[in-house]
């Protein structure tokens, strides 16, 4: 079966895995310092924290940020639980904004009518957490100006976006942010198994993150209360997490990160393949704003309903019975029953809930044949009418 996505790994991803195995340390090593510092240099961040997965990093992010019981959170109709889930965790009360109808991220539109009523109500978020969908970073220049006029802070969850950039600049350099969150899930543009990172130029959210990535636990000496009377002393400051990235995964990720511009390049040549078949025809794609390079973590199309030939949910078993594995990214996230509980209802965010019933996400990574590309292009034309 062919997935909407997969990892690619080389010999050399393999050798040094096998390296760091055959090493004196899997973990707490020198792998993860490397590897953030390297993340470092490619976001053109101050800080990298490396991170279990995207989901710790989002939740130490809103840690840093001291978000608390009853602060309000942002985030996007269209993604995945973690972005809502680490407010919630947080003891936060969670709320959403629709997407824009052709690059389903956040549509800034909404947002600063949201925020205009809310600013009248006092009910403004503390913090905002907009959605890279697909690999395209959202509007963070528009973003962050609304931050400045109504005062709350931004976390871009970019799980999607490692690689790409904005006005040249590279995603994670927190230009537009207070942090980005990267993931490195085996479906995403790199990967080291499980993983994610933070990235931040505030010293003090580096440092927060870091401590709680450890159990709360420091061992640095500048940061000592007490005098250190044994070696490798250190002091629990915190009550904190085990979020740490491995030696092992972090090895995977040093090696993959050779590959990312090779991966970037061959997402947006697979894409523009894909684009050049559906010109013409009612199958939408997602629209790449100008000055935005996307990473094309995935490849989604949208119907016209009017015009499928089958129902919507047969769609998915059609493709199956050929050998491709498609996939919905995202059902509306405040339909789910955790957020009916909280008094959200069907119509409120009509664009991302239209979208969550007519759009699907086709197989876009690195070694998709040509071939398999065109069969894809058949089974869609089995289900809706092409007019090229």
């Amino acid at each position: 079966m062919i997935p909407f996505s997969r990892h690619n790994i080389s010999q050399n991803d393999v050798s040094s895995v096998i390296k760091v195995l055959k090493s004196n340390y899997l973990t707490k090593g020198y792998q993860v310092p490397k590897f953030e510092k390297k993340l470092s240099q490619i976001t053109k961040s101050k800080y990298v924290i490396a991170c279990n997965s995207a989901t710790s990093a989002l939740h130490l992010a809103c840690m840093a940020l001291r978000l608390k019981k009853n602060d309000i959170v942002w985030t996007s109709t269209n993604t995945f639980a973690a972005s809502s889930n680490c407010a919630l965790n947080c003891g936060c009360k969670i709320d959403f904004i629709d997407i824009d109808k052709n690059t389903w991220n956040i549509c800034v539109v909404e947002l600063e009518k949201k925020l205009k009523i809310a600013a009248k109500k006092k009910k403004l978020p503390k913090a905002l957490i907009p959605v890279h969908f697909g690999g395209q970073p959202t509007e963070q220049i528009k973003i962050k100006k609304l931050s400045k006029k109504y005062n709350f802070k931004i976390i871009e969850d970019a799980s999607h976006s490692i690689g790409a950039e904005v006005n040249k600049e590279p995603v994670g350099s927190c230009k537009w942010s207070d942090l980005t969150i990267f993931s490195f899930h085996p479906v995403k543009i790199i990967t080291t198994g499980e993983g994610g990172a933070v990235t931040t130029n505030n010293p003090m959210y580096a440092k927060t993150i870091r401590e709680l990535r450890e159990n709360g636990i420091t061992n640095v000496n500048k940061s000592f209360r007490y005098k250190a009377y044994y070696p490798n002393y250190y002091e629990q400051v915190s009550a904190g997490y085990n979020y740490r990235m491995s030696d092992i995964s972090a090895a995977l990720g040093l090696s993959q990160l050779k590959r990312l511009k090779k991966f970037i390049h061959e997402r947006n040549k697979i894409a523009k393949i894909y684009k050049n078949y559906f010109k013409n025809t009612s199958i939408k794609v997602q629209k790449i704003l100008p000055n935005i390079k996307s990473s094309y973590h995935l490849f989604v199309i949208q119907f016209n309903k009017r015009k499928l030939k089958i129902r919507y949910k047969e769609i998915f078993s059609k493709f199956k019975k050929k050998g491709f594995v498609v996939n919905l990214h995202y059902k509306a996230l405040h339909l789910n029953p955790l957020y009916r509980n909280m008094g959200f209802k069907l119509g409120q965010f009509p664009i991302s809930e239209n979208y969550s019933k007519s759009a699907i996400s086709i197989p876009i990574f690195l070694g998709l044949k040509l071939k398999d590309i065109k069969k894809i292009i058949t089974i869609l034309k089995e289900i809706v009418e092409f007019k090229k």
